[in-house]
């Protein structure tokens, strides 16, 4: 338990915070969410001792040992198992199993975990300092952005991992849904208060946006009494039979403090522009192969699909499997050895690269990276982009050299907003961004009419609008048609199956361990294959039930209300109007029928066909 008392910081004239109080309670896996800039990671360091408060204090209990998610990239031994054993705990230093386990969950094969640690990129030294403080086994585990280099399969790994963690924990990370999946409670750092609540992120928000809302309805109150109150004592001061009542007043205003306005908090305001694109197809993409000169097999091969003008494509796998290659290949950055890629010659694309912060300039200042992305960009359209990306005022004029991370992306980010396109190729572009902004930009994307094709490891992205998949996996890629909760049902990823495998779901009794994986990647194939020969032709007719469905309600409707004015027209005696309706009655009537003998006759076939695969399904679930 971490007890924080009256704890206030500031740099170079800023506050972070101001005598916040908040405990970390035993066994509680805690969310520290805040835009950045806003003191997240400086909460971290107090708490390591790395930081001096400015007054108050954190009390943390004697031989409390607090772990913590290393950057800096040091590794003294010759192999990456021996590095991540230097963590081990007290009592479990022999226990090498315990770290190729972690090291394993993170995408280390055993023959990496053989190799010198220098042997690997930074983003996988950064997970070696992961796993060496996973398998340390803290009372209270501090990680600042752990999914920053880990791909989906590892962060749904990490997932499991935490949900499982015992001890103390607080986490610092953009993805709104890793955090939810993973805490029990919330800390928000916000206006340079705390407040901390069990629950999700979504509940922190709608509590802060609700207390925040009756504070300006309280505050314009009390503004508007307070005008009242001063124009009584201007109006009467003079008078003396009034007297009392006016210095009651002025007594009344001095003891009442005035609410002040709450500052505007800036946030990611943009939308990407798209210009209409009256094709059916943008791109068709036929047998595509790659592979970098000297590599053995290709990193993609025999790749088919097209692009429609409103697709939501994602890309997702492993980190490392040809993902950006394959992005790339699109762009048109790159040649593929075989195979073709045919755009409609009026196709426009702008492309966001997860490293391209590097082509901006240092020396120029946000507005001029700006200014020079395109010809006709004027002085005033590069200061209003600048503004929609949260640089207002002088922050505009700040050199790219001094520059976040975050701030690089956003001025990206900046520079594909003032040209118009109709496909968007974005690889990871939530990577440096605060949890608010990839609610902006999830929200852009979403909003963007136009096609998208996107890489992320973002789970909450994928569910929110994946509508295609493009999958790296069990050491191929193929095409997937369909959101991607319903690949995760269909067919799921490898590491999954391999997870049922460990936890015993197969039949140790009978076979090996590694024969009840394959056994299970057996049967998972077959499912998938099946679900989607039922897809093909259950979805066709499901459709044409709801189609029947709301025609026959449409049909009687009008049936209803023709009805009504037959009886009018026999009560006037209208006599050529009661043939005209007696005759669309009769109309009605048989096209009704026909509907319901069409709705049976498809009902009876799709009933039949949902058993039909239900039966193929039953040996398997």
């Amino acid at each position: 338990m971490i007890q924080v008392t009256s704890l206030s910081k500031s740099y170079g004239g800023q506050d972070l915070f101001e005598d916040v109080t908040f405990n970390i309670n035993s066994g509680e896996r805690v969310g520290l969410v805040g835009r950045n800039g806003h003191g997240k990671t400086t909460m971290f360091r107090l708490i390591l001792g790395m930081e001096t408060a400015d007054s108050g204090a954190i009390n943390i209990p004697k031989d409390y040992r607090v772990g913590y998610l290393q950057q800096h990239l040091d590794f003294t031994e010759k192999t990456v198992i021996a590095e991540a054993c230097l963590g081990l705990a007290v009592g479990h230093e022999h226990d090498g199993w315990r770290a190729e386990k972690i090291l394993a969950g993170l995408g280390f094969s055993t023959k990496d975990m053989q190799e010198p640690p220098a042997n690997f990129s930074g983003g996988f030294q950064v997970r070696l300092n992961l796993a060496k403080v996973l398998v340390s086994e803290p009372d209270m585990l501090l990680l600042d952005e752990p999914t920053n280099y880990l791909d989906i399969i590892s962060i749904r790994w990490l997932i499991q991992f935490l949900r499982n963690w015992k001890t103390e924990l607080l986490l610092i990370t953009h993805d709104r849904s890793f955090m939810d999946s993973v805490t029990t409670h919330t800390l928000g750092i916000h206006r340079r208060r705390i407040k901390k609540i069990e629950g999700t992120t979504g509940k922190l928000y709608e509590q802060i946006a609700s207390e925040e809302e009756i504070y300006e309805k309280t505050r314009v109150n009390d503004e508007k009494k307070r005008k009242e109150v001063e124009l009584f004592i201007t109006r009467f001061r003079a008078k003396a039979r009034l007297a009392g009542m006016v210095q009651s007043r002025v007594k009344s205003l001095e003891k009442k403090q005035s609410k002040h306005k709450l500052q505007k908090i800036e946030t990611l305001d943009f939308s990407f522009k798209a210009t209409p694109f009256s094709a059916k197809l943008m791109m068709e993409i036929d047998d595509l192969s790659f592979r970098y000169p000297g590599m053995e097999g290709d990193l993609f091969s025999s790749l088919n699909m097209t692009v429609a003008p409103d697709d939501r494509i994602c890309i997702v796998g492993p980190n490392g499997k040809g993902k950006t290659t394959l992005l790339k290949a699109i762009a048109g950055s790159l040649q593929p050895q075989t195979g073709s890629i045919k755009s409609h010659p009026s196709l426009a694309i702008n492309y966001f690269e997860q490293t391209n912060t590097s082509q901006l300039d240092p020396n120029k200042t946000v507005v001029d990276e700006l200014l020079y992305t395109t010809a006709d960009c004027t002085q005033q359209k590069a200061r209003d982009i600048a503004g929609s990306m949260m640089f207002s005022g002088d922050d505009a004029m700040k050199k790219i050299s001094v520059l976040s991370g975050g701030e690089k992306s956003r001025v990206m980010l900046g520079k594909l907003l003032l040209t118009d396109c109709h496909l968007l190729l974005l690889d990871e572009p939530t990577n440096h961004l605060d949890m608010e902004s990839c609610d902006s930009l999830m929200a852009a994307i979403d909003a963007f009419d136009g096609a998208v094709i996107l890489i992320t490891h973002n789970e909450m992205f994928l569910h929110t609008f994946a509508t295609r998949l493009i999958v790296f996996d069990r050491g191929k890629q193929f095409f997937y048609e369909g959101a991607y909760g319903n690949f995760l049902n269909e067919i799921g990823w490898e590491s999954d199956d391999e997870q049922i495998s460990k936890n015993g779901n197969t039949k140790p009794e009978s076979t090996s361990s590694n024969n009840d994986a394959l056994d299970k990647k057996m049967l998972r194939k077959l499912k998938a294959e099946i679900n989607q020969e039922k897809s093909k032709i259950v979805k066709p007719l499901e459709k044409r039930i709801a189609g029947l469905e709301a025609n026959i309600e449409k049909l009687e409707a009008e049936y209803t209300s023709n009805n009504q004015l037959l009886i009018e027209a026999s009560t006037e005696g209208n006599g050529q109007a009661i043939t005209d309706l007696a005759k669309k009655e009769h109309d009605l009537q048989q096209e009704i029928k026909v509907s319901y003998d069409e709705l049976d006759e498809v009902t009876g076939k799709y009933e039949m066909m949902v058993e039909e695969f239900e039966k193929k399904l039953a040996p398997i679930n």
